[in-house]
C-alpha cells in the first residue's frame, strides 16, 4: 500500500490527445494510475458547423462523381457515333 508520502512523489500528466491523467511513479518508472479523462463538450454551434462542413464535401464529391458520370458518358456515345459511321462505311 502507498503512503501519503509515496503519493507525493507521485508526477500527474494530462493527456493532450485522450485528456486522461496518468499518474506516474518516477522511483518504479512506471505508471500506477489512470484517470479517464473528460472530453470538452463542443457546443451546438460547434456541432453544427461540423455537420455543414461534412455536408458540403460530401455535396462536392457527389457533383465530381456526376461530372465524371456524365464525361463517361458523352465519351462511349461519340465512340459508339464513331463505330456506327465506320460499319456504314464498311457496307458500301
Amino acid at each position: 500500500m502507498s503512503s501519503k508520502s509515496d503519493q507525493k512523489k507521485l508526477i500527474s500528466l494530462v493527456c493532450p490527445t485522450c485528456h486522461s491523467i496518468l499518474w506516474i511513479d518516477p522511483k518504479l518508472e512506471a505508471v500506477i494510475k489512470v484517470e479517464k479523462g473528460k472530453r470538452p463538450k463542443s457546443s451546438l454551434d460547434d456541432l453544427l458547423m461540423k455537420e455543414k462542413e461534412k455536408k458540403e464535401k460530401a455535396d462536392l464529391r457527389f457533383e465530381a462523381t456526376a461530372k465524371m458520370a456524365r464525361e463517361r458518358r458523352r465519351k462511349i456515345e461519340k465512340e459508339f457515333e464513331q463505330f456506327l459511321q465506320n460499319l456504314d462505311k464498311e457496307e458500301d
